[in-house]
């Protein structure tokens, strides 16, 4: 495993993946019952935006920068801007939340948080990052296995992010493996499953294998930034997410649109729609 998330960090994808999953734990913690958020490729949790590797790309520059210079957000982002706000209270934008953080920040003091991390260097620093916070517990694990180790959770009610690094051929296949068997073990649980937009063709097939599993009730949100033409490049992302919250649909409508506008890169866009109906 040699990817290293340093290297991306607040990036325009990690905008996207994290203004979704703000909304879905926002949605989700309306209600009082504890939850459990299981994220099974955790990384480092909270990434140094003054660090070489990051400052080689600069890909924070052409994201949350831009998207946290931009004049007017809507409300539904501010869940989002308040958690990498508060990291810099000083102005200066440094430090930038991965989910771990994230999701560290919007949840409740009841929540449980299961983060698992292959890559021994980065368990060793995201328990650093994590330490002190008795809702959370770190495993050095295979992501892939960890549905299987940590579901179902004894509160019933829960979220997992599947946000693997995509260094590996066959990861799109992984994932529906992996929602096939968690989905399994908790059919009511909220799945997040990222992935990147290289080259449709490969998108179309994973879409199609997610809905030959008969799991109903899946939402589809991709933006993307660059045109369709190249499988070289990064062009968009998207997340599926099953079983998604109510009124998450609505949320990302409105959300998604300014966080691509405020990205400005004249090219793409963004698409909200069902995958699979209840």
């Amino acid at each position: 495993m040699n990817y290293r998330h340093v290297f991306h960090a607040g990036n325009f994808a990690d905008v996207v993946k994290h203004v979704v999953l703000a909304r879905v734990l926002v949605r989700m913690t309306t209600k009082a019952k504890p939850l459990r958020y299981l994220e099974t490729h955790a990384g480092i949790g909270l990434y140094d935006l003054d660090h070489p590797d990051a400052l080689r790309t600069g890909e924070a520059r052409a994201g949350v920068e831009r998207v946290l210079a931009a004049p007017a957000l809507p409300a539904v982002l501010a869940p989002w801007v308040d958690a990498v706000r508060a990291l810099n209270p000083d102005g200066p934008l440094r430090r930038y939340p991965g989910s771990p953080a994230l999701a560290a920040t919007l949840l409740r003091p009841d929540d449980r948080l299961v983060l698992a991390e292959l890559h021994e260097e980065d368990v060793a620093t995201l328990r650093r990052t994590m330490a002190g916070d008795d809702r959370v517990a770190v495993h050095h694990m295979d992501g892939w296995i960890a549905t299987k180790a940590h579901l179902p959770p004894r509160e019933r009610r829960g979220l997992v992010l599947v946000d693997p690094p995509f260094e590996a051929p066959d990861e799109f296949e992984r994932m529906v493996r992996t929602l096939v068997q968690g989905h399994r073990r908790f059919p009511q649980g909220v799945f997040v499953l990222w992935y990147p937009i290289k080259e449709r063709p490969a998108v179309w097939r994973f879409h199609e294998a997610v809905v030959a599993t008969g799991i109903r009730d899946v939402l589809m949100a991709e933006a993307t930034i660059w045109p369709e033409d190249t499988h070289r490049r990064l062009n968009g992302c998207g997340l599926l997410v099953v079983n998604p919250p109510h009124g998450l649909a609505g949320d990302l409508d409105a959300a998604l649109p300014a966080v691509h506008a405020a990205l400005a890169t004249g090219h793409g866009g963004t698409r909200i729609a069902t995958l699979v109906p209840e």
